[in-house]
């Protein structure tokens, strides 16, 4: 077959540079053109000198002319707000779109606007006629929709370690919905690449500090996608950490076991609810996960334990926040949305120690 061809706007970035590791080496996809209103003129690898013998593609500025445009897909690792302006006419092209901001995570505007309201985001929604349309990019619940659709909301890196971290308990009834709570921790290329003081290597080093609490912007899509699972509205506490790692997040997920439920009960129901998921690996509480295991892998670990004493699950949940939890879940629902093999390109065991 031929190639997929790729545009990755926003490529200058972190989230841009994970796509180009991801999609250089793909066999079924081309990347043909680096956009981006930053570093124009610059050669990626001039960027990344990693990427030096594998692309050297120069960024272009999205309003050259010259600007190729036949793209079959277009990623946009952007900020909230440029994809629901750009995304319209790039549908109208014939392109696919997925997007790696909020902007296509909710298909009704209401649902939006909170979401919107939680990162101060006061302008609405430039292009809500196409929310109906877009598809929550989490390919293990979602991965029928996904191949019908045109445009694809690529999940948050806390809510793609959270929620496939609670939808088997969800669904199986193991737990009280009503005591969920994930306590995440991040490393600090969570925040991007743009320089910031607080991300400023003496203010990070031998440091962490919580932030957003009970306030961040990705509650909303967990407590969607969690609630569409269990068919009611679900409500959890979540508490973000900046903890001093470059990449990685580990959620520990405490929730009240339900009456009668043990760790037998709790081990089959995920075992048979992600049934043969490549990218989602089950472990016991013999087999305890560290951030390494999954360092740039597109893969999502569970470690499941069961507190005897209070009756509580205790689930550790573990990607990497730039590729489970963001270029590899794009890739993979390219893949999906381009009906060859899902695991194209992503099929790596990761970086270790």
């Amino acid at each position: 077959m031929d190639k997929i061809k790729v545009g990755i706007i926003g490529a200058g970035g972190y989230g841009g540079c994970g796509a180009v590791e991801l999609l250089q080496p793909h066999p079924h996809a081309e990347i043909i053109a680096l956009i981006d209103k930053q570093d124009v003129g610059k050669r990626i690898n001039d960027l990344y000198p990693h990427l030096t013998g594998f692309c050297d593609l120069t960024i272009v500025d999205p309003d050259d002319p010259n600007c190729p445009d036949d793209f079959q897909v277009v990623f946009f690792s952007t900020p909230d707000g440029v994809g629901q302006k750009g995304a319209p006419s790039w549908l109208k092209k014939g392109a696919k779109v997925i997007d790696y901001s909020g902007d296509f995570r909710f298909n009704d505007l209401d649902t939006y606007r909170g979401y919107a309201a939680r990162i101060g985001r006061e302008q609405d929604h430039t292009s809500p006629e196409l929310l109906p349309a877009s598809v929550y990019g989490l390919a293990e619940l979602h991965r029928s929709e996904i191949a019908q659709s045109d445009l694809i909301g690529n999940p948050g890196c806390f809510a793609v370690s959270c929620i496939l971290g609670l939808a088997p308990a969800i669904k199986s009834n193991l737990v009280d919905p009503g005591s969920i709570i994930c306590d995440a921790k991040t490393g600090v290329s969570g925040a991007g690449k743009t320089p910031n003081s607080a991300f400023h290597y003496p203010a990070r080093y031998d440091s962490m500090n919580a932030y957003r609490i009970s306030g961040h912007q990705h509650v909303y899509e967990i407590e969607r996608e969690l609630g569409i699972i269990a068919g009611e509205e679900i409500k959890i506490t979540f508490t973000p950490h900046v903890v001093p790692l470059c990449r990685g997040i580990l959620t520990t997920i405490y929730a009240q076991l339900s009456e009668g439920q043990n760790l037998k009960d709790v081990e089959e129901a995920y075992r048979s609810f992600y049934g043969d998921e490549v990218f989602v690996r089950i472990f016991g509480p013999e087999e305890p996960q560290i951030s390494t295991n999954v360092r740039g892998s597109n893969f999502c670990n569970l470690s499941l334990n069961v507190d005897e004493r209070t009756g509580k699950l205790i689930v550790v949940s573990l990607i990497d926040n730039l590729v489970k939890g963001q270029a590899g879940s794009a890739v993979q629902n390219m893949n999906v949305m381009f009906e060859i093999d899902e695991t194209a390109g992503l099929l790596h065991p990761g970086i270790y120690p």
